[in-house]
Parts: C-alpha cells; sequence; structure tokens
C-alpha cells in the first residue's frame, strides 16, 4: 500500500478548526451547512467592505481623534448578490460625500463568485439559449437570475469585443477567404435579413485568423470597400490571393483596395450553382464531364474540356457552360499554381467550415434583439472556435516556398 502523506501543520490547524465551527454550529446536514457558508461569507465580506471605507476615510469608527477629512460614514445600503451557494443579502457602507466607491463589491456588481459570469458567458458562447442558462445556473448555484441580467453579463464582452475588431493585423497576408452569413435581427420594430461579413486570413506563418466580422444590410461593392479600407487602416498592406463566394460587388471593392490582389472564385460553388437544376438521372455523367473542366492539369486543356462539355451539354443545359465562360476570368486562377496552393485557394472550404461552426451555434436564435446582440454572440463563438487553431498547415513549408516563386518581390517589401 503506498505510505498515507502527513497531514502538514497548516492543514490540521484547519481542519481542527471546521470541526469545532461546525461542531458549535450544530451543523447536522448540506442545507445547514449551505446557510452557515452564506452567513460566513455575508460577515467577510461586510467587514471587508468596512475595511475599505476606514481606509478611505482615514479613521476607525470610533476613533474621531485620527479624523483629518469632512467625510464621514453614512449608513448602509442593502444590496442582494449572487454567489456560488445562492443569493446573499448583505450591508454595504456609505459615505456622506458618496466618493465611497467599493472594490470587492462594486456599486454595478451584482455577483461575488469568482467564476459566475464567466460559465453564465462560456455557456452563452456555445449557443445555450438564455431560458437553459437561466436553468442551469438555478440548478447549479440556486441563483435566479433573469434575461436582463445574463445581457447585462454578456454586454460586457462588447468592449472587448470591439476591442477585437479594431486590433492591428499582419502587413500581408497569403490567402484571404471571404465570404457572408445571413442572419435575422430585429431593426427598428421590424425583423429584416442582414449579412454578416467574415474575413478569414492565412499569414506568411501559415497561421489562421479571423481578421473581422461586420454586420451590414446587404452585399453591396460599396460595404465590401469599406472592410478593406478598415482592414488597411488596420495595417494590412497587401493581399496575395483573396479567395471568395461570387460575393456581390466584391470584384470592383477588392481592385480598388488591393489592386495587386489575385482573385479566385471558389470552385466548389460554382459546381453546386451548375448542377443545382440538373436532373438527377444526368448528375453522375455531367459531373464526369464538368471534372475534366476544373481538374485539368493546365488552363488551355481545362479550357479545351469546357469546350466540349458545351458540345455534350448545351442542347439540355446551356446556362452551366455559359456561366463558366463567363465566369472564367476569376474561376482560372488557381490553374497559375501548383498543386499545393491549388489546393488552399480553389475552394472557400476554411470560411465555409467557420461558417458552419456559427451556425451551429446559433442556431436557437431565429431572432436576434440587435446588432449588437448577434456580434456578440459570433465574437464569442469566434474565440471558442479559435482556441482550436493552434498551429499552422502541415504543407506550409512547401507554399511558403512556392509564393516566394510567384511573389517574392511582393513578399520581400515586408520582411
Amino acid at each position: 500500500m503506498p505510505k498515507r502523506k502527513e497531514e502538514t501543520f497548516e492543514a490540521k490547524r484547519r481542519r481542527e478548526k471546521a470541526e469545532a465551527l461546525l461542531k458549535n454550529a450544530h451543523v447536522e446536514d448540506l442545507g445547514e451547512l449551505q446557510a452557515l457558508m452564506k452567513e460566513m461569507m455575508k460577515q467577510v465580506v461586510e467587514g471587508s467592505l468596512e475595511g475599505e471605507l476606514e481606509e478611505e476615510l482615514g479613521y476607525t469608527r470610533y476613533d474621531y481623534r485620527q479624523k483629518d477629512t469632512d467625510n464621514s460614514r453614512n449608513g448602509f445600503s442593502k444590496k442582494t448578490v449572487h454567489s456560488d451557494m445562492g443569493d446573499v443579502e448583505i450591508k454595504v457602507p456609505r459615505d456622506r460625500n458618496g466618493e465611497f466607491e467599493p472594490q470587492l463589491v462594486a456599486k454595478h456588481q451584482n455577483s461575488i463568485s469568482q467564476d459566475l459570469e464567466a460559465k453564465i458567458i462560456s455557456m452563452y458562447a456555445k449557443g445555450m439559449t438564455t431560458a437553459d442558462i437561466e436553468s442551469h445556473v438555478k440548478d447549479m448555484y440556486d441563483v435566479s437570475i433573469s434575461d436582463s441580467t445574463i445581457s447585462r453579463i454578456t454586454d460586457k464582452i462588447l468592449p472587448i469585443a470591439k476591442e477585437w475588431q479594431s486590433r492591428p493585423l499582419s502587413e500581408v497576408y497569403a490567402v484571404v477567404f471571404m465570404d457572408a452569413i445571413h442572419y435575422h435581427v430585429r431593426s427598428e420594430g421590424q425583423i429584416v435579413k442582414k449579412a454578416v461579413y467574415i474575413a478569414i486570413g492565412i499569414d506568411l506563418d501559415g497561421m489562421r485568423d479571423v481578421l473581422g466580422l461586420w454586420v451590414g444590410e446587404n452585399e453591396s461593392a460599396k460595404f465590401w470597400l469599406n472592410i478593406m479600407n478598415e482592414m488597411k487602416n488596420r495595417g494590412v498592406e497587401d493581399i496575395l490571393i483573396a479567395s471568395v463566394d461570387g460575393l456581390s460587388g466584391f470584384d470592383n471593392a477588392i481592385e480598388a483596395a488591393f489592386p495587386k490582389a489575385e482573385l479566385q472564385q471558389c470552385i466548389i460553388h460554382q459546381i453546386r450553382n451548375s448542377t443545382k437544376y440538373v436532373s438527377y438521372k444526368d448528375l453522375k455523367s455531367l459531373m464526369k464531364d464538368l471534372k475534366k473542366v476544373y481538374q485539368a492539369s493546365s488552363e488551355d486543356i481545362a479550357l479545351s474540356e469546357l469546350e466540349s462539355f458545351g458540345e455534350i451539354w448545351d442542347k439540355k443545359y446551356p446556362k452551366i457552360s455559359e456561366s463558366w465562360n463567363n465566369n472564367w476570368t476569376k474561376l482560372s486562377t488557381y490553374f497559375k499554381y501548383p498543386q499545393e496552393i491549388r489546393t488552399l485557394i480553389y475552394t472557400t472550404n476554411t470560411i465555409e467550415g467557420f461558417n458552419r461552426q456559427l451556425r451551429k451555434v446559433t442556431k436557437s436564435k431565429t431572432v436576434f434583439p440587435s446588432d449588437d446582440s448577434l456580434f456578440k454572440m459570433l465574437y464569442l463563438a469566434t474565440q471558442d472556435i479559435m482556441k482550436k487553431w493552434t498551429g499552422r498547415r502541415r504543407d506550409w513549408g512547401m507554399i511558403h516556398s512556392q509564393l516566394m516563386v510567384y511573389f517574392g518581390d511582393r513578399i520581400d517589401d515586408y520582411r
């Protein structure tokens, strides 16, 4: 058997104190123990607040000879605060001049739990409804909280979220993926559909980062240009390749803000749009022919295969080859590069995976009460998701070497 660890003097002293306290208090069950601990917490908190006021005034309650201020004590105000053991009513000392600012329990603080607020924010970040949070907190802490309290607690995140949204960014990004996701938001008494614009960047070290979340009315060149300019103001000087999902107005915005950036439209989205109305019995053979286009080894071969595709399928589905030809300039960018870079940029899977996780968190919210409420939840979910982004892509060494061949002069400008 392992040797039992000897009890330290301090541990023994604490144990003996606890035993004596419980004996003298005649505690017989967990309910009485919780009531005792709440009363002890009340005494400790009130004593600490008295100490804070004493230090503020510079003299003890009855030692007027040490008084060197025109301020004085002015009774107490009652306050109910939440704790891990339930609600506790405390007396907060006041001063006559109203200058006393308690630190242990601040004026607008309604919890003395070390982690209750953090847990509420964590539950909110994972998409729990306010009703679920209320129920969970009640079960775990025997504390009753309202929707407004949860909102007030989570609103403390807003200044942090807005600071994150305006933080400095890297000077150059190898790839920036951009997309928009839509939510319903209450605005001026009406429910409107709003777009949340998202940008995820991969820097020259192969590290992913969400560059920002922007809530707007709808996709437009003007809004995208505002986002591009904001990114520039935050320090971005160059984007090598932008990978997008046929976003409305994006072409003009990226050209105006980052004229050297290569633009790649997502191939997967183009395929989905192309096959949306194809009969199921034709789908397999049509996809086989279409695959010859986007998996071609060069642009010339791809164009030849696209022509062949049109000859086979234009009679039945003329819009497909027409769409690929009309968008070819933006769809064919990846043919310039070797396989590793192609795989990185020809699809917006990086940002689509991120969007799926956002939707999972927000699925319980059919309508958000405000833009701030939407932004707050998406920010918290984003921080949760990014905790898993701990390393760079495995193949980044090869990709970086290839980027140096194609963009070396631009990359060197920021070394």
